[in-house]
């Protein structure tokens, strides 16, 4: 597959009265493509996938590819602390027609980092399709170390990181041990820029669900070169990546879309609906960046 890059959201999943709301996520599919976004993300964090059942998680990475019309490429959210639910995951993914999965390391049991090598590469080995790391330690209280990444990208079906560290330091670190061709995509929109400029290239993005017009343009300028109008363009944007993160995700990115009338602004338990504070805080960063 070509190499995936530029702005690529994180879908949230809506729901009404509870179950997926099918019609709502294939037109905000839609409206992504309308308005530039390069890559697709279903069932990730920010889709709710861990309470999902695996009924909804692979209907949704079904309508993704459909809606999707091969516009765009499909990285379907395939992780699980599991391995063979992950596999499992995964073959569905191939099955849907998915580009390439996007891979969590394994959350709550704490593997070691020789136990993260043999979970990625058991289903690299289960499932022919791209395969991209996620590292997201803040959430999974378990950091793949950049050794680790370099191990990885030897495997077959290794292709790339979401890297959610905090540490651009580690961009340099991955490419000479994982090689110039290993992509690297941020996973943390505050740091697209310098991300970016560290020789990333793109971002698995939240606030590009709520803005996704100016999320694809900030990354086509850095991928240009142009960083006076990707920071002008942050300027815009910084308040809402901030807001995206006021509460529990993905409560503030569902209520900004309803305000936009896109779905209703419903989550699923553990995740509670914002608070009236939140709720004020995602209007003022919405009518900063003039989206609303």
């Amino acid at each position: 597959m070509p190499m995936v890059h530029g702005s690529i959201p994180a879908l949230i999943t809506p729901f009404r009265n509870g179950i997926v709301d099918e019609q709502a996520f294939q037109a905000l599919v839609a409206r992504q493509i309308a308005e530039g976004t390069h890559g697709l993300v279903p069932c990730g964090t920010t889709g709710e996938s861990v309470t999902l059942t695996t009924k909804e998680h692979v209907r949704v990475v079904e309508m993704c590819v459909e809606a999707a019309a091969r516009k765009v490429p499909v990285i379907a959210g395939a992780g699980s602390n599991n391995t063979a639910h992950a596999i499992e995951l995964a073959e569905h993914a191939k099955r849907a027609g998915a580009d390439a999965v996007l891979v969590v390391a394994p959350y709550y049991n704490k593997p070691s980092q020789e136990g993260m090598f043999a979970h990625f590469k058991a289903i690299n080995d289960a499932v022919d399709i791209p395969i991209y790391l996620y590292n997201v330690p803040g959430r999974t209280v378990v950091d793949i170390l950049p050794e680790t990444v370099g191990r990885l990208a030897q495997l077959k079906n290794v292709v790339g990181i979401k890297d959610a560290s905090n540490d651009l330091g580690r961009i340099a670190k991955h490419r000479a041990l994982a090689g110039e061709k290993f992509n690297q995509l941020s996973g943390d929109d505050p740091n697209a820029i310098g991300f970016n400029a560290h020789g990333g290239r793109g971002c698995i993005s939240v606030t590009a669900n709520v803005a996704p017009k100016l999320c694809a343009q900030l990354q086509e300028a850095t991928l240009q070169g142009a960083y006076d109008t990707a920071r002008a363009i942050e300027d815009k944007l910084w308040p809402l990546h901030k807001a995206m993160f006021c509460e529990p995700s993905p409560a503030p990115a569902k209520y900004a879309c309803s305000l936009l009338g896109l779905c209703t602004d419903e989550v699923r338990l553990p995740i509670t609906p914002c608070s009236d504070a939140a709720k004020a805080q995602v209007r003022s960063a919405m009518t900063h960046a003039g989206l609303i």
